[in-house]
């Protein structure tokens, strides 16, 4: 028997604090779990230091991140009625990160800038749109996953066009990061410039669920029972142009978590599009908050980008999809 929507909710709410403590102790120098828990309320010397100006920030960073990456894939999946559909498919985080590292190359702002998450944001609205206007409404997979490539290929050329003509090898290390996206070294001051994109994001994309239910019987059908489909998409688009680009913005290039979560949930929720955007989304947090915790327990002489962990799981995971969607294609009578 499958659990309750608002089961599902709880079990996800819960599943999130357990791993949010575990994010707090685990690190080059591990923390009891009551002294990380006690450190956020009174002073523990070090320790407390080190939760509060170190570890809460990347903890607060991966829930926002994961958040808007999972509502924002279960918007596109909904709206393309297409189950690859995902802002790393449609090349968004890496246009979302040329468009911060084209800022930062020519010193047009500082890396913790407002106007950073800003030239993000274009970035992948850019991208976004780009795809959506040359796949089309009722793109098939080859097409949907074609006109992703092309343009993350092209952004991520970019990228690399600027690190080749860097003028320093600081400028390098700067933008490698927006490459490959991590929360290390994040404070308080990057929280700060995420949160508020982050919060219109989820509003846009969460005022668009009752019209997802509709569009899943078709678009004639959703006009017909009144919704805006031009609206929707615009709603949908936007939310995750803006969400995308302020997670780049501070956290780098991070894939598949968008394409993952969504699939994860949607077998509780009966396929139902609008009940899935928010277990979609806690379960975003909770998958980028375990992958940051086990890029701080894997071995290793630097701390392993947590981008290179979301792809190594990710894309075994974006092949069984297109296969499990071929065999579906495969089995519909012509």
């Amino acid at each position: 028997m499958l659990p309750s929507r608002p089961s599902l909710i709880a079990g996800l709410a819960l599943l999130l604090a357990i791993l949010s403590l575990a994010s707090l102790a685990v690190g080059p120098a591990p923390i009891p779990a009551v002294t990380a828990a006690k450190a956020l309320v009174s002073d523990q010397g070090a320790a407390g230091i080190v939760v509060r100006e170190i570890r809460l920030p990347r903890t607060l960073l991966s829930l926002l991140v994961g958040w808007i990456f999972g509502i924002t894939g279960a918007a596109l999946q909904g709206l393309l009625r297409n189950p690859l559909a995902d802002t790393a498919v449609f090349g968004a985080p890496q246009a979302a990160a040329l468009g911060a590292v084209l800022v930062l190359y020519f010193g047009l702002v500082g890396a913790l800038s407002w106007a950073l998450p800003v030239a993000a944001i274009a970035g992948a609205l850019v991208s976004i749109a780009l795809v959506v206007a040359v796949a089309g409404r009722n793109a098939t997979v080859v097409v949907l996953v074609l006109a992703g490539l092309a343009v993350g290929s092209l952004a991520g050329a970019g990228t690399s066009l600027a690190i080749s003509l860097s003028p320093n090898p600081f400028a390098v290390t700067e933008i490698v990061f927006w490459l490959l996206g991590s929360f290390e070294d994040r404070s308080s001051v990057h929280v700060l410039m995420a949160v508020p994109f982050i919060l219109i994001a989820s509003v846009l994309v969460l005022a668009a669920a009752p019209g997802l239910r509709a569009l899943a019987l078709g678009e004639e059908t959703a006009r017909s029972l009144g919704v805006d489909v031009r609206r929707l998409r615009v709603l949908i688009v936007a939310g995750a142009a803006i969400g995308t680009g302020a997670s780049v913005a501070v956290a780098g290039s991070i894939g598949f978590v968008g394409l993952v979560a969504p699939h994860l949930v949607r077998p509780f929720v009966g396929y139902d599009p609008a009940r899935t955007l928010v277990p979609a989304g806690l379960a975003g947090a909770a998958l980028l908050l375990a992958a940051d915790c086990a890029v701080r327990l894997i071995p290793s002489s630097a701390e392993i980008k947590i981008g290179v962990l979301t792809a190594i799981l990710g894309v075994p995971f974006f092949l069984w999809v297109i296969a499990r969607r071929k065999a579906e294609l495969a089995e519909t009578p012509a």
